[in-house]
């Protein structure tokens, strides 16, 4: 952002030095009289001073929310920053926070949805790429929402918006997701999120949030007009089929780059991508035409098009023709609301201790699969009501997936839920396989490995200057043949800090074949149920390893961990070198 600071007194130049080193931008220092004459060309003015000064000075600056820049004022001690001007759409709510948080001050905003937990209704489109289309005044809209009216929620795509939407709901929005739930109820307001058109009963407000979701190909005839009759025309098509043309991005053959037509919605702000005939004609598409591959080298124009843009998505309409235009629609499959599978690393034991994104995932699960042998059913106690929890202990592989699928085809969220991080020892390929053959949606979430865990609990740096650099993370060779290049004796032989999986039963050949390269003396630790409630760490050397396993009835679950770097003390980082420091802060 560009910002303007303005300062009255010694402390309040003071506090923006401070500011200047702390929260980046292009900041410069002003004096109030310059505020009049920088007021458009400034993204926000920073006041240290008096509220007073900062009122009266932008007082007869302020226009309209949209176009205002946004001011806060900090009071001279450093104390509070206020929100003063532009909090949502001019970002001065979200700038109170960065400042407060840099100079240690109170924020103080008054906006009623910040405040409330609730969206900021004229701002969120933004912040997820869609276009708004309110059907009444935003105030009227926003005044409705934050008075906790009863309002509907239709989603009708997946991005990382209806995500947020889904995970942040408050208590007085209902999901719904036809015409007929939402006239059921006696809602006051309705939010949508999607590319289609829908009518919402007669009083209802309607927020209407557009992604562009859509992917249109249109084909033109050369010097096609008039060409504000043929955008029209074209535009009447696409909301025939129901289409906002909001969501809307545009796409034909690179030869027709430099129609009227083209060139129009491009100059009207509408996105365009061009493909060469080549490109074009590797598409199959529901209805070729020998003419058009005559004269343009492609069997396929618009259709062509919209399924190139869409990464081979969905058609929503097939080619329509117009006198001299024709114009197809498809979706790209990411957008669609089914099912999907999120493989969710559980950490290595302890509910805290699943990331914030893994916990959501499991509140907003349809069903949770978790893995019962390794997962505390602790993890699962956050599902929301109705959800189906599930252990997969006593489930083969086809039994797991097809549950899976089961609820994957009725348009469910699913979560895989896996001990530590899900991509260690954690046996998701073969699921992953099977997601890819039946073309079904799924990312991961990592998870704290228990590696990590046990350099947490064993308060030891795993890599050491001058000692260990390396961290090698391995199990012995029990039921699972290990390749020959990655036998323990073999990996050993750098002495670096070594992580062993799943090796506790075959503990006698896991210390012999460590002590072919290792001190017998190297520290080792035994770490069972890493952060569990039952957590049991033993210390010793490596020529003591077996006896400290058996000794203690250790079972699978133990994470064995060798090398110099358990409790070392005696070697220094570099980092913390005044010199270094200095080569560092030189940008040596």
């Amino acid at each position: 952002m560009r910002i303007s600071i303005i300062t009255v007194t010694q402390e309040g130049d003071n506090i923006a030095e401070t500011l200047k080193k702390t929260i980046g931008g292009d900041i410069d220092m002003i004096s109030r009289q310059d505020v009049e004459r920088l007021f458009t060309e400034r993204e926000a003015f920073i006041f240290i001073g008096a509220m007073g000064i900062c009122v009266r000075t932008i007082a007869p600056l302020i226009g309209d929310k949209h176009t205002d820049p946004a001011v806060i004022c900090i009071d001279s001690t450093g104390r509070n920053v206020i929100s003063v001007l532009s909090g949502h759409v001019g970002g001065a709510n979200q700038l109170t926070r960065e400042v407060a948080a840099a100079i240690g001050a109170m924020p103080v905003i008054t906006t009623q949805s910040d405040n409330q937990g609730l969206w900021a209704l004229d701002t969120i489109g933004e912040d997820f790429g869609w276009k708004a289309v309110p059907n009444n005044g935003m105030n009227d809209i926003i005044t409705t929402f934050v008075n906790r009216r009863p309002t509907a929620l239709w989603l009708e795509t997946r991005d990382r918006g209806t995500d947020h939407l889904e995970e942040t709901r408050p208590e007085h929005v209902t999901i719904v997701s036809s015409e007929e739930e939402l006239s059921q109820q006696d809602f006051a307001l309705c939010i949508i999120v999607s590319p289609f058109r829908h009518a919402v009963p007669d009083g209802m407000l309607c927020l209407h949030f557009v992604p562009s979701a859509v992917s249109v190909g249109i084909g033109l005839a050369h010097q096609a007009g008039p060409t504000e009759e043929v955008i029209d025309n074209i535009r009447s098509v696409i909301a025939a089929k129901g289409i906002m043309n909001e969501s809307c991005r545009y796409a034909t053959i690179d030869i027709k780059s430099d129609e009227p037509v083209v060139k129009r919605l491009i100059a009207d702000g509408e996105n365009f991508t061009f493909f060469t005939a080549e490109q074009l004609s590797e598409i199959t598409v529901p209805t070729p035409s020998d003419v058009v591959a005559k004269h343009v080298g492609t069997p396929s124009v618009s259709e062509a098009a919209a399924l190139l843009m869409s990464n081979g998505g969905e058609m929503l309409m097939e080619k329509q023709k117009g006198s001299n235009f024709t114009v197809a629609a498809a979706i790209d499959r990411k957008w669609l609301r089914r099912g999907h599978i999120e493989i969710v690393g559980a950490g290595p034991g302890d509910p805290d201790l699943v990331s914030v994104r893994g916990r959501r995932m499991l509140e907003r699960a349809d069903l949770i699969l978790y893995a019962g042998s390794l997962v505390p059913r602790e993890l699962t106690l956050c599902a929301k009501d109705g959800a189906t929890v599930r252990s997969s202990a006593d489930m083969n592989l086809d039994e797991q997936c097809s549950l899976m699928k089961s609820f994957y085809d009725r348009g469910a969220f699913i979560v895989r839920l896996h001990t530590g991080d899900p991509c260690i020892f954690g046996a998701i390929q073969e699921q992953m396989a099977f997601f890819d053959e039946h073309g079904m949606s799924y990312h991961i979430t990592p998870g704290i490995s228990s590696f990590l865990a046990a350099a947490a609990e064993l308060r030891s740096q795993f890599t050491i200057p001058e000692r260990c650099q390396t961290i090698i993370l391995t199990r012995g060779e029990g039921r699972t043949p290990m390749p020959e290049r990655e036998k323990l004796h073999l990996l050993a032989r750098s002495q670096s800090t070594m992580c062993i999986f799943l090796s506790a039963s075959i503990v006698d050949d896991v210390q012999a074949q460590l002590l072919e390269e290792y001190p017998e003396d190297t520290p080792v630790a035994a770490c069972y149920h890493l952060t569990w409630k039952d957590q049991a760490i033993y210390r010793g050397k490596l020529k003591n390893l077996a006896e400290i396993v058996k000794s203690h009835d250790l079972t699978l679950t133990t994470m064995i961990v060798v090398g110099d770097a358990i409790d070392n003390r005696s070697n220094t980082s570099l980092l913390y070198d005044r010199k270094f420091t200095h080569l560092f802060r030189e940008g040596v």
